[in-house]
């Protein structure tokens, strides 16, 4: 526990600790908005076809005359007579139609104005709208691999730097884009900045704080992240324009970009890349500025050298992704943590998906969404905190999935028992949520967390991607899709087993220290069984 004690004796959570971890985290309130903007930068409004030009649209009659009805009485939205059809009150004819030839007509009552409206992607191109959305998916993963590897060779600090800057730009070229094409460019570009600052926000703050502290960092990302939700829902009501809500919650990056400069890079990174003097500069100026001045003065480089001898014992060795399966110690890690984070991606979307039948408001729909996260946070940070990882990764997988396979034996007719256990199944992922990222990047060892978190999120991306796919079951039963979104979180659940805990245990540095703990835990087991064993050897003879 050499670099935990470093940091105990610098200050613990000092001053420079609760002014870094605050700058850091105070991005993930935006994040939110930009995983899901396009709720509201891409909502569908009210909408049927457009008379031709010649059609007076000032007399009910002559508009009324070209539109076909559905079952309901209310206009087709993707048909046009193509001869005006008279019959009161509205017309009945049967004549021929045809798709929209001359555009469509909007209302503009609740969205002023979306990416749909602006270039018509309904009807035949309603497509290209999901077409947008899974395009930030696919830069969120690519993003996870990109910057997850950057920040174990270049550093957290730099990546993140870089990370606000391309999502500052990225963002308001997006608010700009002339064009649907360019639009969907900035966002992947977009998507793949978001995931670098999610990764390095997370690594950063867990490196620069003591073992007991951890799980609180964790907790309160995730509620800032929460908290991002309630923003986006009140800021999309105010400006229900799509270019000047995707400009607002771009344009605070470039602050964040400007005062991310003065953050301190990870001391333990540097340790880890063999780095010593930068190491014990950067670690000085924690002191300085946590009030450890006499401390920090006596820290030495052969103090530093004797205190951190199993860092440089692997310093410059960098480890590459394909560690994580060559390695019989990273790839057990691997493959667990990767169920993890792709069932808890995969059953997440899934159930949001669900959620849609709320029959409210679009705004409130986003307000209940975050106020699910807020109680669940709350009860995994006590288990995390008090009762250890394990219990909490597996009690939240295995609870979330309960919750939607009772909901897919649920008749249809039951809609508040069945909103409940939506509600209840998806505060429960949120959880998962934020246990997996603390847990990951507590099990993997400092020379590949970052390779190993920007994986992990790419599983989560890939469940992301799936999911959509999954729904498409419900052709042949309409409770296939939630047997399957229900299940395979239960069957990850069984994962957790093999994986450490890490309550109270140091961060691992090297692969080394994993061996070390399995080792150390293995030990304990045959010191106990040998203990049990001793009381039933000592009464043999006497029973003979």
């Amino acid at each position: 526990m050499a670099f935990n004690d470093l940091l105990l004796q610098l200050g613990g959570v000092g001053r420079f600790q609760k002014i870094q971890i605050t700058l850091v985290i105070l991005p993930v309130i935006l994040l939110a908005s930009h995983n899901t903007l396009q709720n509201f930068t891409a909502a569908i409004p009210t909408h049927h076809c457009r008379p031709p030009a010649n059609t007076n649209l000032s007399e009910d009659g002559d508009a009324e005359a070209w539109l076909p009805r559905d079952g309901q009485g209310r206009p087709e939205s993707c048909l046009l007579f193509t001869s005006p059809q008279r019959g009161p009150p509205f017309p009945n004819g049967t004549g021929a139609t045809e798709p929209c030839p001359h555009g469509w007509i909007y209302d503009n009552s609740t969205f002023p104005s979306t990416i749909v409206t602006e270039w018509d992607l309904v009807c035949s191109h309603r497509a290209l709208r999901q077409l947008a959305q899974s395009l930030y998916m696919l830069g969120v993963l690519l993003g996870a691999m990109v910057f997850g590897c950057l920040a174990d060779r270049l550093g957290r600090r730099k990546v993140l730097i870089f990370n606000y800057l391309q999502t500052a730009v990225s963002g308001t070229c997006a608010a700009f884009a002339p064009n649907f094409p360019v639009y969907c460019a900035f966002r992947l570009l977009s998507g793949m900045s978001i995931a670098g600052v999610v990764l390095n926000c997370m690594t950063l703050n867990v490196e620069w704080m003591p073992i007991h502290t951890r799980a609180c960092v964790g907790t309160l990302t995730g509620y800032v992240y929460s908290l991002g939700q309630f923003l986006l829902a009140g800021v999309a009501y105010a400006v229900p324009h799509w270019r000047y809500l995707q400009l607002l919650v771009s344009v605070p990056f470039y602050a964040f970009f400007i005062y991310s400069w003065f953050f301190i890079e990870s001391a333990r990174w540097h340790a880890s890349s063999g780095r010593l003097d930068l190491t014990l500069r950067n670690l000085k100026r924690v002191a300085w500025i946590n009030g450890k001045r006499e401390e920090g003065a006596n820290l030495s480089m052969e103090a530093l050298q004797a205190s951190l001898q199993k860092e440089l014992t692997t310093g410059k060795s960098q480890a590459s992704a394909l560690e994580l399966l060559r390695c019989p110690a990273l790839r057990r890690l691997f493959l667990c943590l990767s169920m993890l984070w792709f069932a808890t991606s995969f059953a997440y979307y899934g159930l949001v998906m669900d959620l849609q039948g709320f029959g409210v408001s679009i705004y409130l729909i986003q307000v209940i969404f975050g106020a699910v996260d807020l109680p669940a946070k709350l009860v995994s940070f006590l288990v995390i905190n008090n009762v250890g990882r394990r219990p909490a990764q597996m009690a939240s997988l295995l609870l979330a999935g309960i919750c939607i396979l009772i909901n897919g034996v649920i008749p249809q007719d039951k809609s508040i028992v069945r909103t409940s256990l939506a509600v209840l199944g998806k505060g429960c992922l949120a959880s998962s949520f934020n246990c997996v990222f603390l847990y990951t990047g507590e099990v993997y060892p400092t020379m590949i967390r970052q390779t190993g978190l920007g994986m992990g999120s790419t599983m989560a991306r890939v469940g992301s991607i799936v999911s959509p796919l999954v729904s498409m079951t419900a052709e042949l039963y309409p409770s296939v899709p939630l047997f399957i979104y229900g299940a395979v979180p239960v069957a990850a659940s069984t994962a957790v087993a093999l994986l450490p805990e890490t309550l109270g245990q140091p961060l691992p540095d090297t692969v080394q220290d994993l061996e070390n703990r399995r080792r150390g835990n293995t030990r304990k087991q045959q010191e106990e069984l040998q203990k049990q064993m001793v009381p039933l050897q000592a009464s043999a003879p006497a029973k003979n």
